[in-house]
């Protein structure tokens, strides 16, 4: 009979973790969390110094029973939940929940954790047993508590005013709010005309001709603004002589990326896979919990997924050194370093994301599990094989041609080596990889081919992709790497924000609620208070603040704000906005409701009706194609444009609101950008302040 219990979260990690202890192990899992704080209520005894009223979560009656007769059988219970805030949590409440601390006299109760489950560490854990954390499972209360206070005391705020079913929430409001906010941006950005000038040159016995760039004058660096700048620089140039004005040759170094945090890996799975957040980590669950391998059953392939940690074991270290030895050379191995991040707390305990055996390559386990397990694997595998190794080298090459007075200039740059890009190319859209093809020094002979002109507009901000709003999280210090994909998730899933592409775009629903928010309660989706929240739950980690000092000075002003936002909101009626369309089946008024993608139209007959329709907004100009009403539509995922009210017989659109005006330049639609009225025809490029601006 098996004297010794180890408690895990997930089933997977039975087989994998059973396999490695002997018959006097008996291993079960609590599939998550057990206990948690009551659906139907606050769960908060805000009277009596903010006690949490856990109750055991439905469905999990099972479970607990199971766990119950195992505790009475074995010796020892080690608690294997997860090495982080939320598995020492778990393992708190399965003290209470299987009344460990009862037994304490007759039973051994140990936390154990280890980063990769494998042989090694699995034991190695079981020697360094140790009590459970109270700093770790405080933290994961107040995050809990803060969480709920927000989401219960704002969500029916949002259902009584705006939709049923909506909801509020500390880390997923200013999530909204910063994607809300680079919307007015793009809205409100107005492209400025630049224009570029190339010259094309003959090199006196090269058959390839040398391209350069009009960097400016011999004063210093000019930026064409217009066609007639351009022309004005050819002109001037007419008659001149080219020559090559100063070399200069020199090297650099592109460093080896660190090995993958969470952050990071969800940030390049997506722009690397097309990976979403969420997919990225359901994924990288099943790596860490084991995988079936032939010959070697089921194994964890990756450490720990939840980390913001760059450290790697001295174990890993070795490991890494060996096989970069013996597969690429002495030559390709790195000095490896270290990078703190500023300003942040960096949760140490874990390693970075790494494979558990670096000798276990992608190409010994491709054909043995799924498609894209292989691709994330193979990502991660060769992320931390790359930062082990040396940094790239590269042979730059720097031209200033003269002119008269202008300089144009010539840069290129070859690899002398290619260290770790030997495993893994980061792409980098700014950089210019090109190789001078012909040689250039001081005795050249240049003669005049053409000039390339050319026009160009700068572009707004782009819109957030999950890569750049968790790496724009991270870096405010907002939630923590195991919140970004559930964060993501949720205003998905509400239809606050749809995703196009790999964009994400805010729906009219997301605006609304938005709005709503920032009027009512501005310090919740606030940034910096948000972060400086953070900063206070890291305390509570660290064990220099109090998790209850935390909850007992929030409460109060949120409460404080729900009262004044009841009050302000009281005047805002609930019933829905009857508008001027008539019903077609009943002949009744129709009305203005929410749906999951904004607003439509329906019969308030229902449900003896049912008929809806459409809503669309007009915003009284009048179509430039047909004459016909402009209205607000959205596209079939829910992003907000203006089109006509007779589609598909006219097919005008456009992303901004059209003014009612015509370009005078070309006659194009003019478009309302922030205060500037903007040719819809880019290559115009008229714009002229709006007459709101113009009288301000």
């Amino acid at each position: 009979m098996a004297k010794y219990l180890v408690i895990v979260e997930s089933p997977t990690k039975v087989k994998t973790i059973k396999k490695f202890l002997g018959s006097n192990y008996e291993v079960a899992a609590t599939n998550g969390h057990v206990r948690d704080l009551p659906k139907s209520s606050l769960g908060i005894d805000v009277e009596h110094n903010y006690e949490p009223k856990y109750i055991t979560i439905r469905g999990k009656g099972d479970v607990l029973a199971h766990l119950r007769k195992e505790v009475k059988k074995a010796e020892k219970i080690y608690l294997a939940t997860d090495p982080d805030r939320e598995g020492e949590a778990i393992s708190w409440h399965l003290l209470y929940a299987l009344k460990l601390e009862e037994k304490m006299g007759e039973k051994k109760v140990y936390r154990i954790t280890f980063n990769e489950i494998t042989k090694n560490a699995v034991k190695e854990s079981l020697k360094n047993a140790r009590e459970i954390n109270m700093n770790l499972v405080d933290a994961q209360q107040a995050r809990r508590m803060l969480d709920r206070m927000v989401g219960y005391r704002i969500s029916p705020l949002l259902w009584n005013k705006i939709k049923r079913g909506l909801s509020a929430g500390r880390v997923q409001s200013v999530a909204l709010r910063i994607i809300c906010d680079r919307e007015d941006e793009i809205n409100a950005f107005v492209p400025e005309e630049y224009w570029t000038l190339d010259v094309n040159l003959k090199v006196k016995g090269e058959k390839k001709p040398v391209c350069a760039k009009y960097y400016g004058t011999v004063n210093g660096k000019r930026n064409i603004t217009c066609r007639e700048e351009a022309d004005a620089v050819m002109a001037s140039l007419k008659e001149a002589k080219y020559h090559v004005a100063e070399v200069k040759k020199g090297e650099r170094l592109k460093k080896a990326p660190l090995p993958f945090t969470t952050s990071t890996m969800q940030q390049e799975a997506n722009k690397a896979l097309n990976f979403s957040a969420q997919k990225t980590m359901r994924l990288a669950q099943q790596l860490y919990e084991g995988v079936d391998i032939k010959g070697e059953g089921t194994v964890g392939l990756i450490t720990y997924l939840r980390t913001d940690s760059t450290r790697v074991s001295k174990e890993a270290e070795k490991a890494a050194e060996e096989f970069l030895r013996a597969r690429y050379g002495a030559s390709y191995l790195g000095a490896v370093t270290e990078e703190k991040k500023k300003g942040q707390k960096i949760q140490d305990a874990h390693e970075a994301i790494r494979p558990t055996d670096i000798n276990r390559t992608p190409e010994a386990v491709k054909d043995q599990i799924p498609r894209d397990l292989y691709r994330l694997y193979q990502l991660i595998w060769k992320r931390f094989t790359a930062s082990r190794m040396s940094p790239a080298r590269y042979e730059t090459t720097s031209v200033k041609i003269r002119a008269e007075k202008s300089i144009f200039t010539v840069a290129a740059s070859s690899v002398l080596f290619d260290g770790f890009m030997k495993v893994y190319n980061i792409r980098d859209e700014k950089e210019e990889e090109n190789t001078l093809t012909v040689g250039l020094n001081e005795e050249s002979v240049l003669s005049f081919l053409s000039f390339e002109p050319a026009q160009h507009f700068t572009q707004p901000p782009a819109h957030y992709t999950e890569a750049s709003l968790v790496r724009e999280l991270e870096e405010l210090g907002i939630g923590r790497p195991s919140t970004y994909a559930p964060t993501i998730g949720t205003i998905l899933g509400r239809h606050y924000v749809v995703k196009e592409g790999k964009n994400l775009y805010v729906t009219e629903l997301g605006e609304a609620v938005n709005n709503m928010m920032k009027e009512a309660f501005p310090s919740i989706v606030d940034v910096h208070f948000t972060a400086s929240m953070e900063k206070l739950l890291d305390g509570v980690e660290e064990g220099s603040v109090k998790w209850k000092t935390v909850v007992s000075n929030f409460y109060p002003d949120l409460e404080e704000a729900v009262e004044t936002a009841e009050k302000a909101l009281e005047h805002i009626s609930i019933e829905d906005e009857v508008s001027e369309e008539v019903c077609d089946l009943c002949g009744r008024q129709m009305v203005i409701k929410y749906g999951p993608h904004g607003r439509f139209l329906a019969c308030p007959g229902f449900p003896e009706c049912r008929n809806t329709k459409p809503y669309f907004e007009k915003i009284g100009v009048s179509c430039p194609k047909c004459g016909k009403d402009i209205v607000v539509k959205k596209t079939k995922k829910g992003r907000k444009y203006y089109g006509c009210i007779d589609n598909p017989e006219c097919d005008f659109m456009a992303w901004q609101k059209p003014s009612g005006e015509n370009c005078p330049k070309c006659g194009a639609p003019l478009l309302i950008k922030g205060n500037r009225l903007v040719c819809a025809d880019t290559e115009c490029g008229y714009y002229t302040l709006s007459e709101l601006s113009k009288k301000s």
